[in-house]
């Protein structure tokens, strides 16, 4: 059974978070935000706390409360996560002259972001959605692993063992995020860092979409060379039991 308020960290910082690259990348998507500068801030009780942001026609997702326009909240882990789904309302606390914007701008965002993160294999068989969705899995995977090593006991007592220091994970040279570890605690940050003390490499776009929908043996990756491991290897070894718990989340 899934642990809500893992799960409402996930959502926010792992899904949620996505939107940033939406905007970026997608050219719908920027002609959504075009014009609006407003943020928003998540309030979840007993859960995560987070703020969506639109200036100049880039997204940005922060940790914790920040100055906001609109302010959500939400009642509990669970009342999140069936927001998530569709299936409940926040409750709007500021912002009420502002709410056409969640009704009609963040909602078509919300609307995309669904697009691309459940895909079907018609869909996967266009090379650019096929991008799209292998590049936004990666980061969803990898933001959420932070979320779970933080929050989820089992996902703790791994993260307690990962020396500190740095893990970057990246699918070939271009696309990157890494985990910046401290005594336990697990940040990730997009991007590639200026040092890293272990790496893991997916060989291409085509070799993370295969490992990280589970299509593809792990073990059978490595022994092929679509997923390679370097530097300080136990710290990806520790890293890895709390990746496999990503998939239990977000399925």
């Amino acid at each position: 059974m899934k642990n809500q308020k893992v799960l409402a960290y996930c959502n926010l910082f792992g899904v949620l978070r996505n939107i940033e690259f939406l905007v970026n990348r997608d050219e719908e998507c920027r002609k959504i935000v075009a014009g609006k500068n407003l943020s928003i801030q998540f309030k979840v009780k007993n859960g995560p706390n987070g703020n969506l942001s639109f200036k100049n026609g880039q997204a940005e997702m922060k940790e914790g409360s920040h100055p906001s326009h609109i302010l959500l909240f939400f009642t509990s882990p669970e009342h999140f996560n069936k927001m998530i789904d569709g299936k409940a309302n926040p409750i709007p606390l500021k912002g009420l002259t502002r709410i056409g914007f969640l009704t009609g701008p963040f909602t078509k965002l919300a609307d995309r972001l669904s697009y691309y993160l459940k895909p079907t294999e018609s869909l996967l068989s266009d090379p650019g959605y096929f991008a799209m969705n292998t590049e936004m899995t990666f980061y969803t995977a990898f933001s959420s692993l932070a979320q779970i090593g933080n929050h989820d006991p089992k996902g703790i007592q791994n993260a307690k063992h990962i020396p500190n220091g740095i893990i970057q994970a990246s699918i070939g040279t271009e696309i990157g995020l890494y985990i910046d570890v401290k005594n336990g605690h697990l940040t990730a940050y997009k991007g590639f860092a200026e040092k890293s003390n272990a790496r893991l490499v997916f060989k291409d776009l085509g070799a993370a979409q295969g490992i990280l929908s589970r299509k593809t043996d792990t073990y059978v990756a490595l022994a092929t060379g679509d997923l390679l491991m370097k530097g300080f290897i136990p710290m990806v070894e520790y890293m890895n039991p709390i990746l496999e718990l990503v998939g239990g989340y977000l399925a």
